[in-house]
């Protein structure tokens, strides 16, 4: 016998509005949606999805875009959009552009064709530039990088405050010839340059910022150039983000060279294994959840508010000091 949104609003002890309520994803009493999410797993309640979307314009689904899932943040950051998604009773359509502006524009074509309730994006540099001229039914909010226009909501890291902390703690060991990494083809990679270079005069050091393309062969090959040479060699690097510090670990590696007795490391980014690198890496760790959270939080509250104004969530990381900085 099928089983349906009456069946589960007796076992939840809950009207069948707010059954409805909970699997459209809308705000209601957390105890309630807790019931209704188990109420939903006891009774094996599987919504008419056909059916549903030709009621409404929504399928219950978010799309989640990001640009490079082998970085670790973007890892975090989806399973924790997930989780939540999940509790607001909403399916997640996942997919990764590699920072490619036109698989970009393919996969949100493809969200508009599945008439996704919402979408948290990690938009390319080119999106994120665009994003204002981008048509689509759906809300968007933006992750990791913001439109300077202000045209999605946006939530992301403070990384101009968190680049320069990673400064004054290489300062603080004793540095002075601080070379920045920084990818080339990102917003947010441009933020932490404009940091590190900010915190560097203030000090009164020369900024030495060098771009790293996103092909790994690449970025090894312009990190080992960088430090094969000893008369050259800057005494610390600051690392824009995990997947980089992969290919200067490798390059570093390579060369026969021992962190921090040959130069100091610092990065954003923390994963567990880098507490057993070069004595432990001094990382700025960024609030993975709450990031996730906010995400999902912002894009339920547009859809009830379409109208509201833009808001821009700035929130700041951690700072884990080790004794990668010597």
């Amino acid at each position: 016998m099928s089983v349906g949104i009456k069946d589960v609003a007796r076992v939840a002890a809950v009207s069948p509005a707010t059954v409805s309520r909970v699997l459209a994803g809308r705000a209601v009493d957390p105890a309630m949606r807790d019931r209704v999410v188990a109420a939903v797993r006891e009774t094996g309640y599987r919504p008419n999805l056909a059916a549903r979307r030709l009621r409404s314009r929504h399928s219950n689904t978010i799309g989640l875009i990001v640009a490079d899932i082998r970085n670790p943040f973007f890892t975090a950051v989806a399973r924790m959009v997930e989780g939540i998604a999940y509790e607001h009773g909403l399916r997640v359509i996942f997919s990764n552009t590699d920072e490619d502006a036109a698989k970009e524009a393919m996969y949100l074509q493809l969200m508009q064709e599945e008439r996704v309730t919402g979408v948290i994006l990690a938009p390319t540099r080119h999106g994120v530039d665009n994003i204002a001229q981008y048509q689509s039914d759906f809300p968007i909010v933006l992750i990791d990088r913001a439109a300077s226009d202000g045209a999605c909501d946006s939530v992301v890291l403070d990384n101009g405050a968190m680049a320069a902390r990673l400064v004054a703690h290489l300062h603080a060991c004793g540095h002075r010839r601080i070379t920045g990494l920084f990818g080339t083809a990102t917003v947010t990679g441009n933020e932490r340059c404009a940091g590190y270079e900010r915190a560097m005069a203030d000090f009164g050091l020369s900024a030495h910022a060098v771009r790293v393309p996103h092909e790994r062969a690449e970025a090894e090959r312009i990190v080992t150039d960088l430090l094969a040479d000893e008369s050259r060699r800057p005494g610390a690097l600051i690392v824009s983000n995990g997947v980089m510090l992969l290919s200067v670990l490798r390059a570093i590696n390579a060369l026969g060279l021992t962190i921090p007795r040959d130069i100091a490391i610092t990065s954003f980014d923390n994963e567990p294994w880098m507490e057993f690198v070069g004595g432990g890496l001094s990382v700025i760790e960024q609030p993975v959840e709450e990031i996730g959270r906010v995400a999902v939080t912002m894009l339920l509250d547009r859809l009830d508010h379409a109208d509201q104004v833009t808001r821009r969530v700035v929130l700041a990381g951690r700072f884990i000091a080790r004794g990668s900085a010597g």
